[in-house]
């Protein structure tokens, strides 16, 4: 009997060693490049896929005009999560991603904020008072920037505050200099100061949609991650009602 039982520990665990085997055999890596804004969502919705799948995902943060580049010069990217539908286009457009995987996997919104709780008015009024600096991402790259670069324009204050613009390259940078205190306020992703739903500290205004085109992010499965399974179940664990729930919980819409 004791034998028996014996073998049969053995054979549990030469069982369980196979399968572990077999599993690290099927996970598999993604590189997926994110626009600065989404970093935090798309952090808490790998965590999730991660854990569901087993799979590995690796995260690259930037602006999308420098991500953009980046893939254009070879970088080996498999996802693209944009801040605009522009440079996913163009990716298809140029033979380096997928033309029937695009997809709008989030609607962003723009806010002034400052990390001084009393700084920011619930009306914009501050950008018409005499302001020493302000933080913009680069317009050029970051579609947040170009919005920004809208909303003062519409508001007839882009030709007086032009001069005091402190540029980021990214929406990420932008939050860090605001954060820091090195500069008072600026415009930055509405997911960005939140935390639980909550504004995360500070002060801001929420800048009104018809102030500025539409902030599109798209997502493109890029030609180098064509044959690979998992980035293609990363797109589409993306347009799962679980993961619309949580994209909408970090201060997007989503279509």
């Amino acid at each position: 009997m004791k034998k028996l039982l014996s073998k049969l520990c053995v054979s549990w665990v030469l069982l369980v060693v196979a399968i572990l085997k077999v599993t690290s055999l099927q996970a598999a890596e993604i590189k997926v490049a994110v626009a600065a804004n989404f970093y935090k969502p798309v952090l808490a919705l790998v965590d999730h896929y991660q854990k569901e799948t087993g799979h590995h995902v690796q995260v690259s943060a930037g602006s999308t005009g420098k991500l953009y580049a980046q893939i254009k010069n070879g970088a080996p990217f498999e996802v693209f999560l944009a801040a605009d539908q522009q440079r996913p286009s163009l990716l298809v457009e140029e033979g380096l991603a997928e033309p029937s995987s695009q997809f709008t996997y989030a609607l962003g919104t723009l806010v002034l904020w400052s990390n001084n709780p009393e700084l920011v008015d619930g009306k914009g009024e501050i950008l018409k008072e005499e302001l020493t600096h302000i933080a913009i991402c680069n317009p050029k790259t970051a579609p947040y920037g170009a919005a920004a670069v809208s909303a003062m324009k519409n508001l007839s204050v882009y030709n007086k505050l032009e001069p005091k613009f402190v540029e980021g390259q990214s929406v990420g940078q932008t939050y860090q200099q605001i954060s820091s205190g090195a500069v008072d306020l600026g415009f930055v992703a509405l997911s960005q100061v939140l935390v639980d739903k909550q504004l995360n500290g500070g002060s801001l205004w929420l800048v009104p949609n018809e102030l500025y085109s539409p902030i599109k992010q798209d997502a493109v499965l890029l030609k180098q991650g064509s044959n690979n399974a998992a980035a293609k179940q990363f797109l589409a664990y993306l347009q799962t009602e679980q993961s619309k729930q949580l994209i909408k919980d970090f201060g997007y819409d989503v279509k």
